[in-house]
């Protein structure tokens, strides 16, 4: 299982551009196989890894996720293939859904029947990643002898924020994995990765990735750290898609399923979701303690 700090997701005691960028370096100095970069409504994760990824030199970069209704397939496709010729081929593509209250009540988008949209977005998108000329006609997209040249590309990896099982099933189909945020272990064991590992396996595809995103606290005051870790990222527990997997995990609410305690308990959490059939951890440190985060940071270093 790789190991890869998630950004962007939550705040953090340094947000401008230079300091990520430090901290991407600093991430790569520490031995971190991936930044995974979450694109909200601050930096731009794409056009932010493709600096990073002049910056750096061998640390992989992914988006955590980009949602895809605001951008049509073959504009996301030149970005990602642009993101990979500046960073020499460490580039992933990671795209999701959003939310409704994001894609339509905010931006005015339909969000009817977002898994036909996300069928016609990969129909477009996977073949550009590829090298591929384009053409398709659907309900939502229609190109027509599309093709994309970006020199130094190469071809990009593809993730789908896929959930339920209708989406684990046509990433599996169309894609080369998945990233989940809001995902307990038990979850993941019994129902993402087998789902998409069996939908993949039945297109002839090759095992799919799996990068799980987690919230993660280095602490001996457990009780404290997860008050305020519930008070961080209660806005996920209320969002449908999350809060239905919280609910098939069992647990209350997003702190419920953070890795919160002593590098003993972390170590155990982390074998735990390597048993899972996770490909790539992804850290998201949640604190406003510039302290806990280098600890945290150190620790995750070093395992």
């Amino acid at each position: 299982m790789r190991k890869g700090l998630m950004i962007g997701a939550t705040e953090g005691p340094d947000t401008s551009l230079d300091s990520i960028v430090r901290s991407a370096k600093d991430a790569e100095e520490k031995g971190f196989d991936h930044l995974w970069m979450a694109n909200i409504f601050g930096f731009d994760a794409i056009s932010t890894l493709s600096i990073i990824g002049r910056e750096t030199n061998t640390i992989g970069l992914g988006t955590a996720v980009t949602p895809t209704y605001p951008r049509h397939p073959s504009a996301i496709a030149q970005q990602a293939l642009t993101a990979a010729a500046a960073s020499n081929g460490r580039f992933k593509l990671g795209i999701g859904l959003s939310h409704k209250i994001v894609i339509e009540d905010m931006l005015g988008f339909s969000y009817d029947k977002p898994a036909r949209h996300m069928r016609e977005y990969l129909h477009v998108l996977a073949p550009l990643l590829r090298g591929e000329t384009v053409s398709y006609e659907g309900t939502q997209y229609n190109v027509n002898n599309v093709a994309l040249q970006v020199p130094g590309s190469g071809e990009v990896p593809l993730l789908v924020a896929a959930l339920g099982p209708v989406m684990l099933k046509l990433t599996g189909e169309m894609a080369d994995g998945t990233i989940t945020w809001m995902t307990g272990p038990n979850t993941l064991e019994s129902h993402i990765v087998p789902t998409l590992t069996r939908a993949a396996k039945s297109a002839g595809r090759a095992s799919p990735l799996v990068a799980a995103g987690f919230p993660i606290v280095l602490t001996n005051d457990p009780d404290e750290a997860r008050a305020k870790v519930a008070r961080m990222l209660e806005v996920y527990g209320m969002l449908p898609s999350y809060r239905a997997m919280l609910d098939k995990e069992g647990v209350a609410g997003p702190a419920d399923i953070a890795l919160i305690g002593d590098e003993k308990s972390l170590l155990e959490d982390l074998k735990r979701i390597q048993e899972t059939g996770v490909t790539d951890f992804c850290a998201a440190i949640v604190t406003d303690d510039k302290e806990t985060q280098l600890r945290t940071l150190e620790f995750l270093a070093q395992v």
